[in-house]
């Protein structure tokens, strides 16, 4: 069986490579050569072709034993985290997704309870608790990824960031800065809670509806920010996202200020600078991907026009002459609506 993996591995990526030298040699054949009606319908048909292909090889894939990644590599060891069942893959998917929900409302009763009562020991479990969170969290990611997941690599880097934020809490000493600053990260805490709840309530049912009309991979996973949706209904998430990106910015300048503070100590400015790029990183990655969205609305709308006027193209019978001139009439009239 591992043989026949590893050649069918090998003859995935010798596809994947004259796919490729295909798409260049379109590229080329565009820019040099003026195109013909039939060579136009040619080209369209080649690359639907591929993409149909390239469906077809993700497909095989999701049965094949992937690389681990490096960090993978670092915390596991040479282990093979690949997934070949579909039924354990999406059973794990939904053990992260119910990880993520169950230690989200964990958080959020901490963080609650540290805004009410102002102990040390409090403190000191629930940044614990961050920190194996988001430690478990890049690993059980880095496994989806390998086994299919498309999460976007800001996100996951987030998680990275978070760990040694949440590290560089954890080792912050006891002192005046530190309680000047601490009641604003557990309210900062308790609204990115509700935030996230309320963003996996509304994912978990876009993904399904999606997963269940076949326009969603099964290993799709709900993420900060956001992963996939549908554009009616979600306009209101955006302001409460875009609050708590402006809420790391607020974090971020308090912890400027208080640099400045007689006590000081490094993990000021080292906190200040990773909620800055967490600010930064989220914003404009939500931004991109909203952009990207509507830009592929536009995209997806043009194709389905033109499919439509290519339909009638075809569904004209000339006659002769004068009718062919109609008929070609009709159609860019039909392209051009």
């Amino acid at each position: 069986m591992e043989e026949m993996q590893e050649k069918c591995t090998k003859q995935i990526q010798h596809q994947r490579y004259r796919m490729r030298q295909i798409s260049k040699n379109l590229k080329t054949f565009m820019t040099k050569q003026r195109l013909t009606h039939t060579n136009k319908e040619k080209m369209t048909q080649l690359e639907k072709s591929i993409m149909k292909r390239k469906a077809q090889i993700h497909e095989i894939e999701q049965g094949l034993p992937q690389q681990n990644s490096r960090y993978l590599k670092i915390i596991l060891g040479d282990v093979n985290v690949s997934i070949l069942n579909r039924n354990d893959k999406i059973r794990y998917k939904d053990e992260y997704e119910k990880f993520k929900l169950i230690l989200n409302v964990i958080g959020l009763l901490l963080s609650f309870l540290n805004i009410v009562y102002n102990y040390r020991a409090l403190e000191l479990v629930f940044l614990f608790l961050l920190v194996w969170y988001y430690c478990t969290l890049t690993i059980r990611e880095s496994i989806l990824k390998v086994n299919g997941s498309r999460i976007k690599g800001w996100w996951r880097l987030h998680h990275f960031i978070s760990t040694v934020c949440a590290g560089v809490l954890l080792v912050w000493p006891q002192g005046e800065p530190w309680q000047l600053f601490r009641t604003q990260f557990m309210y900062f805490n308790v609204y990115i809670s509700m935030v996230q709840y309320m963003q996996f309530r509304y994912q978990k049912g876009v993904l399904y509806r999606l997963k269940a009309l076949g326009e969603r991979h099964n290993m799709d996973i709900t993420i900060e920010g956001f992963h996939s949706w549908m554009w009616r209904g979600l306009k209101f998430l955006f302001p409460f996202l875009f609050v708590g990106y402006l809420f790391q910015f607020y974090n971020a300048f308090t912890l400027y200020h208080l640099t400045n503070h007689p006590d000081a100590t490094w993990q000021i400015p080292v906190l200040s600078i990773l909620f800055l790029i967490l600010f930064v990183g989220n914003s404009l990655t939500t931004l991109m991907v909203i952009l990207q969205k509507q830009t592929e609305r536009t995209e997806n709308r043009y194709r389905l026009m033109s499919l439509i006027a290519s339909k009638r193209q075809k569904n004209v019978r000339p006659t002769n002459d004068d009718e062919v001139d109609g008929g070609k009439g009709d159609a860019d009239s039909a392209k051009s609506k």
